[in-house]
């Protein structure tokens, strides 16, 4: 049987050796999971709520484990861990003090004096595919809204933090979740598009690039289950005219380089209009360059590894190919001469279409700089892209960029003059390449439901 292998991208040493499921184990795990769904359905939201807070309370206890757990994984920051588990515990929290509520029936008015029952009923076991650059809070938050919801769970994490998705279904237990209600499964590609396929399986969610969305998306699509995905982008962060440049450097930074620049929301390409171009690019090539790269375990470093050598070699291909098609290195762009997979923070200058750093999602911590001509350029700018999932806007007139936000930035998300990945009462989600559906702010929890009608005598 073959075996997994999880490597700490830091050291570039060996963590642990995982066995792969066979097809017939994998396929007990689906069956376990929805004959324990058969049990919680049962119970009403209101009975479902409180394993869920038992749980924010059983994360909070181990915060410090499962951070380090998972900086060994991926590489990802130590303080980057806990604010990790700190935000998946107020996801359980949000979830259990909401979905109750969420999920009640509603009565409605048919006229003539007909009425009518609306009931958000569990449709039964959830498939969830998740990347590796938030190993608890990814899984975390499917599970929550599933759970909620009355659904079962079954988790195939990325193959390199297989051990916080085995470590996470043991703290499941342990706050009080039937044994086989969340099950991890270490399997394959191919057994995975079994899976989709597997008559127990009702609904599919997915975290990933928009390479990954189409092909599960279609697997899915062709045995009729529904799916949520929240695929890549490239999120644009507009610097307009009237822009406190100070402040947009600062958060720019932040934004770039936040999970080591391994984040679906991270800010990615600056679109600075003409007029303070020069004062934000000198500031903010500074400030990149002063960037402390190092041991992601010591709370000095601000930039750790990527999550793996595979991935270096893909985002250094991406930046030299930028500049092979005319992009300007302004600083970084060199592979760090030490062990672990480490890339310094970079920022690329004169970026226009047909380079990576236009067209793509550099997954790494590297910034795309474009010039606008005005405002309405640096808008025009933002919305060409095939993606759409967040991005930001930097302008002393906050009401004017609130109507940006609004009415002409294409995405699913805009944040105006700050940074943040997500916040459990807000929707999480994209448009155009970027995906559909939405978790968080409650609309997860109805993501995979039976909104059923009952009509009354």
């Amino acid at each position: 049987m073959s075996k997994i292998e999880t490597i700490n991208p830091a050291t570039a040493e060996k963590i642990a050796e995982y066995e792969m499921m066979s097809r017939d184990t994998a396929f007990a795990a689906v069956e376990a999971c929805h004959a324990a769904h058969l049990e919680w359905r049962k119970k009403s939201p209101e009975d479902r709520a409180p394993v869920l807070r038992r749980l924010a309370e059983v994360l909070r206890d181990n915060a410090d484990d499962l951070a380090q757990l998972m900086t060994r994984e991926t590489g990802k920051l130590i303080s980057g861990g806990q604010d990790e588990v700190a935000l998946c515990a107020a996801i359980c929290e949000f979830t259990a003090e909401t979905g109750p509520k969420l999920l009640a029936d509603e009565k409605r008015d048919l006229g003539d004096g007909a009425e009518g029952l609306v009931t958000y009923q569990p449709i039964g076991v959830i498939y969830s595919i998740q990347p590796w650059n938030f190993p608890i809070y990814q899984p975390l938050r499917v599970l929550a809204a599933a759970v909620m919801a009355g659904n079962g769970c079954v988790l195939k994490h990325a193959s390199l933090c297989t051990g916080s998705a085995l470590h996470l279904r043991e703290l499941c237990i342990e706050a009080g979740f039937p044994e086989d209600l969340f099950q991890v499964l270490v399997i394959d590609h191919d057994t995975s598009d079994e899976i989709i396929a597997h008559d127990r399986v009702r609904g599919v969610t997915m975290t990933g690039s928009d390479d990954a969305g189409r092909h599960i998306g279609g697997k899915a699509a062709a045995a009729l289950k529904k799916t949520v995905l929240e695929l890549g982008s490239n999120d644009a962060y507009l610097v307009l005219e009237d822009a406190d440049v100070e402040l947009a450097v600062k958060t720019s930074v932040q934004g770039r380089l936040y999970n080591n620049g391994q984040t679906c929301v991270n800010a990615k390409r600056f679109i600075v209009t003409d007029k303070v171009y020069d004062q934000f690019v000198s500031a903010f090539v500074e400030a990149m360059e002063g960037i402390t790269l190092g041991d992601p375990t010591d709370e000095a470093t601000e930039l750790g590894p990527l999550s793996s050598q595979g991935q270096l070699d893909t985002v250094h291909e991406q930046v030299e190919e930028s500049v092979r098609c005319g992009a300007s290195l302004l600083c970084g762009g060199k592979v760090a001469d030490r062990d672990g997979a480490y890339y310094p923070a970079t920022v690329l200058g004169d970026v226009t279409p047909g380079m990576p750093a236009y067209d793509d999602e550099i997954f790494g911590p590297v910034a795309a700089v474009i010039r606008a001509k005005d405002d309405a350029d640096a808008m025009r700018i933002a919305n060409d892209s095939r993606y759409g999932l967040g991005g930001g806007i930097f302008s002393k007139d906050e009401d004017r960029a609130i109507e940006l936000a609004r009415t002409h930035f294409d995405t699913g998300m805009v944040r105006i003059n700050g940074f943040g990945a997500a916040h459990p009462n807000m929707p999480f989600g994209g448009v155009k390449n970027s995906g559909y559906g939405r978790e968080h702010g409650g609309f997860g929890v109805r993501e995979f439901v039976n909104a059923k009608a009952v009509f009354l005598p």
